[in-house]
């Protein structure tokens, strides 16, 4: 099996506890709490303009034509998903300008972001696109699973339509592809370091929903 392939057999437990969240089951029944996703949406795209900086290193960073286009695009995209949700869920859960100005990221999102921003800063290139590459696989697989049983009506449809889009498979499909070529031309050294940064990535993927679910905020 692949790099990929092989990493993500071995995350299956977590892969199903991100699946079966009480944060997720309750978006696909359209229960969810609007106080919930409204706590999401606003982390989230303190998420975002975080992740788009880390797609950008890739990009300047990435050996091939092919990643420095594929991490350039995505850093676009991440760019104009964080300003739908300001025209759009924002709107919708009445989030305004304001609120989401002064919002901190709690400490799951601030773990993250942080998180890969230091591979970005300090370790290989190969480790910071195995890092990268959960946020995009997780939500391909969330919104492939959530669709077929979501409810309708559903007050979070237009979310879950994102994630299953097509296109955003194919875009998942193509950062998967560089992270296996990576690992192929790498040493087990750096292989080894690639699966950390990819583990490390999925748990705080779990870890981000389910901070959402509780209205995270500091301890003190």
């Amino acid at each position: 099996m692949s790099f990929c392939e092989t990493i993500w057999a071995e995350l299956a437990p977590l892969r199903r506890a991100i699946l079966s969240h009480p944060f997720l089951d309750e978006l696909a029944e359209g229960t969810l709490p609007p106080e919930s996703f409204r706590h999401y949406i606003v982390q989230d795209s303190l998420y975002l303009a975080e992740y788009a900086r880390v797609l950008a290193i890739a990009a300047a960073r990435a050996p091939s034509a092919a990643g420095r286009l594929e991490f350039s695009d995505g850093a676009k995209v991440a760019v104009q998903v964080e300003e739908a949700l300001h025209q759009a869920f924002f709107a919708q859960f009445g989030v305004t300008p304001g609120m989401a100005e002064q919002s901190e990221a709690t400490p799951a999102c601030l773990g993250y972001t942080g998180y890969l921003a230091s591979l970005a800063a300090t370790r290989s290139y190969e480790e910071l696109i195995a890092g990268i590459l959960p946020c995009f696989w997780v939500y391909w697989e969330v919104g492939c699973d959530i669709k077929p049983r979501a409810a309708s009506p559903n007050p979070y449809a237009a979310w879950i339509e994102t994630y299953a889009a097509p296109s955003f498979g194919e875009a998942t499909q193509r950062v998967r592809a560089l992270v296996d070529q990576a690992a192929a031309d790498a040493t087990p050294a750096i292989r080894a370091a690639m699966a950390t940064a990819f583990r490390n990535a999925a748990r705080y993927e779990w870890m981000f929903w389910d901070s959402a679910y509780r209205r995270e905020t500091w301890p003190i």
